[in-house]
């Protein structure tokens, strides 16, 4: 486990090791930062896939955001992360410069992309990312063994889409897994109503059998949504609780859209210009 970097953010020391692992060590007794560790950055609203639970509503109509000359970028710090995504955010056509000017700035990159893309774009992917987040489409012989031969490939799965049938697909693969609460927004808000008896069926098998499934995989995580949908917190007790939980929305993250140039605590939350 290689440690990638060490920075100070207000009372405490950050540590990120090439694993994922971050430690962060203060002498007081509560964590006070002086900037957000990580951003959640959606840079465009292009998408060929047409997910019908897309929260985003991404569409061949989609947008791009300017990447390459918000200021904001130029404030980061050595060592915070950065979670691009979409749409598809490996169609922006200024990807490649805003990966090397982070790359300029230490920042850690990591970007989520739809399991079609990720097959496709595999030159871009191996060469300037750091690391992938990669949506589940369909747990495919190939896709399981192409998405191993990264060490720090997250598989994203959501609460209500994700079925019976992929977990026994994937368990036992040696994968990391960061299930998504499911999010009524836009195509997500549609779908629901539209298949809400099935997605819900979903959920509940899911939030019934989370314990199992914990053990089938190297590692799972959720965000902050599927911890509230899927009662997360029953499954620990406080030490393990206040070990790995990684704080509420806004604390320690917040979502930009470099779209619409705005930005919330979350992609759910209310978006500020």
């Amino acid at each position: 486990m290689e440690l990638l970097g060490i920075y100070r953010n207000g009372n405490f020391t950050t540590k990120i090791f090439s694993d994922g692992t971050k430690i962060r060590e203060t002498e007081d007794d509560i964590l006070k930062p002086a900037f957000s560790e990580n951003m959640d950055i959606k840079i465009c609203n292009f998408c060929d896939m047409g997910c019908p639970f897309c929260h985003e509503g991404s569409t061949t109509d989609g947008k791009f955001g300017d990447i390459l000359n918000e200021r904001f970028i130029d404030t980061l710090h050595p060592y915070q992360e950065v979670a691009l995504g979409g749409g598809d955010a490996t169609s922006h056509p200024d990807l490649i410069p805003f990966l090397y000017k982070l790359k300029e700035r230490k920042v850690i990159v990591n970007m989520t992309v739809n399991q079609i893309h990720f097959e496709k774009r595999q030159e871009l992917i191996k060469k300037l990312i750091y690391g992938i987040g990669v949506s589940l489409v369909e747990p495919t012989e190939q896709f399981i063994e192409l998405i191993k031969q990264y060490p720090n490939a997250v598989l994203h799965v959501i609460n209500g889409v994700l079925t019976p049938f992929d977990i026994e697909t994937l368990a036992g693969r040696d994968l990391r897994m960061l299930i998504l609460g499911y999010k009524e927004l836009r195509r997500g808000n549609d779908w629901f109503a539209e298949d809400h008896e099935n997605i819900i069926v979903k959920q509940i098998r899911l939030k019934e059998n989370l314990k199992s499934i914990l053990e089938k995989f190297k590692v799972v995580s959720f965000d902050n949504l599927a911890i509230e949908q899927l009662d997360v917190k029953r499954l620990m007790n406080q030490e393990e609780w206040d070990e790995f939980y990684m704080g509420d929305d806004g604390t320690m993250t917040f979502y930009i859209d470099m779209v619409e140039r705005k930005f919330a605590r979350s992609s759910t939350a209310a978006i500020v210009g």
